[in-house]
């Protein structure tokens, strides 16, 4: 049987960060976030890494990112621009209304479909998410299994002090996710509750609520369902400016639909990530701390 494959997202601008926050240099030896999570999909039985980029920044991540990496571990490329796999009418009308972004995890994920030939794990390039996630989903993913799965966080430790984030707010029934709602600006505000600021009326979170950081695992078979989603998503919204696709909403169609159970996995895993520029220090010291107690080597790939 195949190993399962660790897909990363990295074709983010990095609006709110102020740059290529994927690669933004975060270890002793120059690793980057993603650097940690390769390493531990690696040691946790995953065979081979899936790197999904912008064609502009390929280069660069070329050589400060793969150069280290893939002596130590398979690695594909795979690129996400905004015209990939778009019906041109569809494009046409998009850049007319002002849209330069591409068009969301989904998409990322579906440009990606011809380097994915097992099940696989999708994972945010500037998330850290714990040697224990990696720990409960490779084997989940190198069993065979034919249900999808995730390893959701709890939403108030994934916040950042620094502006509102987007998560996706899990129901959990009987071990599975039941459904998944996208929410784009939740932050902590001085009162120190959670809210959804969208709303007009303050929709308030709970500190322990389950929430998806992108790390699903799928079975390769998904991408049939995964493009009529997509196709679907299109036809209604592919005019606009700025419309994204989200990964955890095809999540919920999917269980909607009846097309796809996702086994929900507990691991005792500490998420931190680099939404924010001001959210550097704090990860950098997150690392730190971690090399200090063993968990990584200083070099990660030597």
């Amino acid at each position: 049987m195949a190993k399962p494959i660790i897909v990363v997202l990295a074709a983010g601008m990095g609006s709110r960060y102020g740059g290529l926050k994927q690669m933004d240099k975060i270890g002793r030896s120059g690793e980057v976030l993603l650097d940690y999570s390769v390493f531990d999909a690696k040691r946790s039985g995953f065979g081979r890494a899936v790197f999904i980029i912008r064609r502009d920044i390929e280069k660069d991540f070329r050589e400060i990112v793969l150069s280290r990496i893939e002596k130590h571990f398979p690695c594909d490329l795979a690129f996400q621009e905004p015209d990939s796999f778009i019906p041109q009418d569809i494009f046409a009308e998009a850049q007319k209304a002002g849209r330069v972004k591409p068009w969301g995890t989904t998409h990322a994920l579906l440009c990606a479909k011809d380097k994915i030939d097992a099940p696989f794990c999708v994972i945010n390039a500037d998330d850290f998410y714990g040697r224990e996630a990696f720990e409960v989903m490779g084997p989940y993913l190198g069993s065979g299994a034919k249900e999808g799965a995730i390893v959701p966080y709890q939403l108030k430790k994934t916040l950042s002090p620094m502006g509102t984030v987007t998560r996706g707010i899990c129901e959990v029934q009987d071990g599975y996710l039941s459904s998944v709602n996208e929410l784009t600006a939740i932050a902590c505000g001085g009162d120190g509750k959670i809210y959804n600021t969208t709303e007009k009326d303050k929709q308030f979170l709970d500190d322990d609520t389950p929430v998806s950081m992108n790390f699903f695992g799928f079975p390769a078979s998904i991408f049939d369902g995964l493009q009529r989603y997509f196709d679907e998503f299109l036809a209604r919204a592919g005019k606009e400016a700025k419309s994204e696709c989200y990964l955890p909403m095809a999540a919920d169609w999917f269980i909607k639909n009846g097309l796809l159970k996702i086994a929900v996995l507990t691991a005792d895993a500490s998420w931190f990530g680099v939404t924010y520029k001001e959210d550097r220090e704090a990860a950098l010291k997150r690392v730190a701390d971690f090399t200090a107690q063993g968990v990584y080597p200083a070099r990660l790939w030597e």
